[in-house]
C-alpha cells in the first residue's frame, strides 16, 4: 500500500485532502517536521532524504514534490476526474498550472513574505502583481483554472491563500475562485 508522510498544518495539507478526495488507498503517517517558530524537529521516521513533507512512497517510487505527486496521484487515480490524462483535452494546462505553481508563485509569495527583491529574481520570476493577473486572466472564463473543471491545479495553486488569507487580493475572481476550491476540498 502506498504512503503519505504528512504533517498537519504543512504544505502537505493539500496532498493529505487530494488522498482523500481520491478515495485513494494510501495510509497517510502523520510525521514532525522543523517548524519556522522552532517547534517540531526532523522525525527519523520521515525517509524523506530532507526530513520534509510531502512524501509519497509506492513502492520502489517515492516522490517529493508536490506537483509530482499530485500527477502521479491524479493519474492513478483517474475516477475521481481531478486532472486531465495525457491526451485529455486541458492536460497541458493542468500541467502548466502545476509547474508555474511550483516555479513561480511558491517562490514569488516566499520572496514577498521575506521582503527580498533583486532585478535578477523580477527578470525570472516577475512580481506578485503579474503572478495575480495571470490568475485573473485565467479564471476570466472560469470558474476554475482548466474553465469548468476544478482539478488539482485549483488545490495547488489556491493552497496558499487558504493558509495565508492576508496574501488574497481584493480582485473579486481570485476571492471567488478561492472560497470556491474551500467550498471543494471542504476545508
Amino acid at each position: 500500500m502506498p504512503v503519505l508522510y504528512h504533517a498537519p498544518e504543512s504544505r502537505s495539507e493539500t496532498i493529505a485532502t487530494l488522498v482523500r478526495m481520491l478515495d485513494a488507498d494510501i495510509d497517510i503517517r502523520e510525521v514532525t517536521i522543523p517548524r519556522q517558530d522552532g517547534s517540531g524537529g526532523p522525525d527519523p521516521d520521515n525517509p524523506h532524504p530532507e526530513k520534509k513533507v510531502p512524501y509519497l512512497v509506492d513502492g520502489d517510487e517515492t516522490l517529493r514534490e508536490r506537483g509530482a505527486i499530485i500527477v502521479y496521484l491524479t493519474d492513478a487515480y483517474p475516477a475521481a476526474k481531478l486532472g486531465p490524462l495525457p491526451g485529455e483535452a486541458g492536460r497541458g494546462a493542468y500541467l502548466s498550472w502545476l509547474f508555474y505553481y511550483q516555479g513561480v508563485m511558491e517562490p514569488l509569495i516566499i520572496l514577498q513574505w521575506a521582503q527580498l527583491s533583486h532585478p535578477a529574481l523580477t527578470a525570472t520570476l516577475r512580481d506578485v502583481d503579474t503572478m495575480m493577473a495571470h490568475l485573473v486572466e485565467a479564471l476570466d472564463p472560469g470558474p476554475y483554472l482548466l474553465g469548468d473543471r476544478f482539478t488539482a491545479a485549483d488545490m495547488l495553486c489556491s493552497s496558499p491563500f487558504h493558509w495565508f488569507p492576508d496574501l488574497t487580493p481584493e480582485t473579486p475572481a481570485i476571492r471567488n475562485w478561492v472560497a470556491r476550491c474551500a467550498e471543494r476540498m471542504q476545508l
